[in-house]
């Protein structure tokens, strides 16, 4: 008779991701691991098969989390700019208290991770990350559809320059608390030259 797993895999691949995120790859160790989640190495090893394989998960689900909440963004607002918009403010300032850190944990981790030590997870996190840029061009493409972004530009050129800036802004957040210098930076995304 198997046994059954006598924890909530949802709650530890959770906890396991606000300490990757808080900590990085690197800097979680198997202690911090069982400490955060509350298994034992056996346990994590038993149910994941490794660190490499629970930190997978826990980035997939980082993903998820940050694809349903601009989902929610899209469906609070009335166009998909507006949507794009409170989906960056969000991320850069309303969530900022209750994140691990306010870098996003895919940027982390490729700032981190190598292709000498880690690529498979590398590939991971990049994967994610285009994953991300293909969201935003769909979004854009939407935006073209409805008249807010002219049809003669490049949905994917304004994806990419989008996860720049949010890149950017989400770092500069870190040095600068003033939430109105953000607010600004937030609105110029919009109305500069690319989006014109």
């Amino acid at each position: 008779m198997s046994k059954n797993a006598k924890f909530d895999r949802a709650e530890v691949v959770e906890k396991a991701t606000n300490l990757y995120w808080e900590k990085g790859y690197h800097g979680t160790s198997m202690r911090d691991l069982q400490a955060t989640v509350d298994l034992r190495p056996g346990s994590i090893y038993a149910a994941f098969g490794s660190k490499d394989n629970l930190f997978k998960e826990a980035i997939n689900h980082y993903a998820n989390s940050t694809g349903k909440l601009l989902q929610l963004c899209l469906d609070e607002t009335s166009s998909p700019l507006a949507g794009l918009k409170l989906f960056i403010r969000k991320i850069t300032i309303e969530n900022r208290e209750n994140a691990p850190s306010d870098m996003c944990m895919i940027v982390k981790s490729i700032s981190e991770l190598t292709d000498n030590d880690n690529k498979e997870l590398l590939d991971e996190a990049k994967a994610l990350l285009n994953g991300v840029e293909s969201r935003f061009a769909d979004i854009i493409e939407d935006a073209m559809q409805t008249g807010e972004i002219s049809s003669n530009k490049n949905a994917m050129d304004l994806a990419r320059y989008m996860q720049v800036q949010i890149i950017g802004l989400r770092t500069y957040s870190r040095v600068n608390d003033d939430q109105t210098i953000i607010e600004k930076f937030i609105d110029d995304i919009f109305v500069g030259a690319p989006f014109h």
